[in-house]
């Protein structure tokens, strides 16, 4: 910028410098003005620079005396009239203008407007995605450092806004606000559609949710849509296995801190939901209402393509995956994909070799927890689920519904490959292994791998040397229960079930 004796005026150029201009106001000196008076230039000067920082911007352009003082005549290289008219004063030091115009901070994206540069700055990452600030605990990125500060907390534990009603502490200060609604009693803002009032703006859009069924929240993993972001990064933890909320107790580990709650009973010994018709008691009233469906026969969710109905809307979604073929839940080692993310938290245990699931009685360990219920009836002798048409008794359903298939010679699971069908997905997924030629559990001793889990666990005995069936005649061990039935043929007796 040039001064009106000819000299450049430079600024040091400061961070969002040039972002907003603000426009200083003119002021001329009046007729009776005294010598060393204030004064500006004519015409309006454009001085870049954060707007509304509270800094103030001067630059000297130099002292008064060296240009014949303050109450020189300009001439005509001054941009004066030949001294024609009326004199003017000029201060040589340039100071900000008492009276400015708003600051011009606009966003050239949306339009937004701000007050200062440097929240225009903050809100410009809205657009371009930049996350500057990283956590050095878990690497995860924020575009403030404010987000960033709070988030750390997460790690740290601290909390230091505090309620003065009751004493709760939270992370955050909005969260603080909101719950000192749940006191005042507050609700100013009102559902047109049902007349529902909250203490937030955010809260009313979320629930008019329901009334529209707008879902903005989309999976990019499996596509399916969630009405509140909360739900929906809740959700994403599925896909990725994240369990970020363990039990201080036994370290199990949940997606949810809702679980994680609802766990913690276990430990307490809470089983606060009964059945009013059997007395059992249940952790979760979710699991409540599933058993009293096993009192009513009830079914009330029927599938659309084969009528097949189910007493939980979570079993129809997983059934209705038969029809689509759909697999969403992936695993990353070995690529594996599974109807349902429980499927896919427990498959997972394979690699990992985690067996969190213990047998009081001998001490064997076990990856699910179906699995060690149908052990423990190896030791009581129960089997609870018997055949309708035949008599014979099982100790777990899914060995009843594979057996009913018998009976109905029902084979609806057909290989892609050849047409070959079975009687489960799981044996459809062992024989599509013939033609793929996957091999997917590996012996830890040998490396040897197997197209079957049964097959390893049988070949890990030669290495073991465990031989769990004993003959009940003589007392003779084998490691395979065929080699029992081929010996208990020699006794006259009848084969190992």
């Amino acid at each position: 910028m040039e001064s009106p004796g000819g000299r450049n005026l430079q600024m040091a150029p400061k961070e969002g410098q040039g972002l907003c201009s603000v426009k200083t106001a003119t002021r001329r000196p009046s007729e009776g003005a005294v010598s060393g008076g204030w004064g500006s230039w004519e015409d309006s000067t454009e001085v870049p620079g954060e707007a509304g920082d509270g800094e103030r911007q001067q630059a000297t352009l130099g002292a008064a005396d060296e240009q014949g003082g303050p109450d020189r005549e300009l001439g005509p290289a001054d941009g004066g009239r030949d001294g024609a008219g009326p004199r003017e004063y000029v201060d040589w030091t340039l100071r900000p203008s008492p009276l400015p115009e708003e600051p011009d901070c606009r966003c050239g994206e949306c339009g937004k407007a701000f007050s200062q540069s440097s929240y225009l700055l903050q809100h410009r990452r809205v657009h371009t995605g930049e996350k500057p600030y990283t956590c050095p605990e878990c690497g995860k990125a924020f575009a403030w450092s404010s987000n960033l500060s709070q988030h750390q907390r997460i790690h740290s534990g601290e909390k230091p806004y505090a309620c003065g009603e009751c004493g709760k502490a939270f992370r955050a200060r909005s969260q603080l606000i909101h719950h000192q609604e749940t006191h005042s009693g507050l609700k100013p803002f009102r559902c047109p559609d049902c007349g529902k009032s909250f203490g937030r703006s955010t809260t009313l859009v979320q629930h008019r949710r329901t009334h529209t069924g707008e879902k903005p929240y989309e999976c990019p993993h499996c596509g399916k849509a969630f009405s509140w972001n909360s739900n929906f990064l809740e959700h994403q933890r599925v896909h990725t296995g994240a369990r970020p909320h363990a039990c201080p107790d036994c370290g199990k580990a949940f997606s949810q801190s809702s679980n994680l709650a609802e766990h913690l009973k276990i430990h307490a010994g809470a089983r606060p939901h009964a059945c009013p018709d059997c007395g059992k008691a249940f952790v979760r009233v979710a699991g409540l209402r599933q058993h009293r469906r096993t009192h009513s026969s009830e079914k009330p969710f029927p599938c659309a393509e084969c009528g097949k109905v189910f007493r939980e809307s979570s079993q129809l979604l997983q059934h209705q995956r038969t029809h689509t073929d759909e697999r969403p839940f992936e695993c990353a080692e070995c690529g594996q994909a599974f109807v349902m993310g429980s499927y896919l938290a427990e498959h997972r245990r394979v690699h990992t070799g985690e067996k969190p699931h213990a047998c009081a009685q001998c001490g064997k360990a076990f990856s699910q927890r179906s699995n060690l219920l149908s052990h423990q009836r190896t030791h009581s002798g129960a089997k609870p689920f018997a055949c309708a048409d035949c008599g014979r008794a099982f100790r777990g359903s899914s060995g009843l519904a594979h057996h009913r298939l018998t009976h109905t010679g029902e084979r609806p699971f057909a290989c892609a490959e050849c047409g070959k069908a079975f009687r489960g997905s799981s044996e459809l997924r062992q024989h599509q292994r013939l033609h793929s030629g996957e091999r997917p559990f590996v012996c830890a001793h040998c490396s040897k791998a197997f197209v079957r889990k049964s097959e390893l666990v049988s070949h890990r005995r030669t290495h073991t040397g465990e031989r769990p069936y004993a003959c009940g005649e003589c007392g003779k061990p084998f490691s395979h229960r065929s080699n029992l039935n081929e010996h208990q043929k020699r006794h006259g007796g009848r084969t190992a079930p």
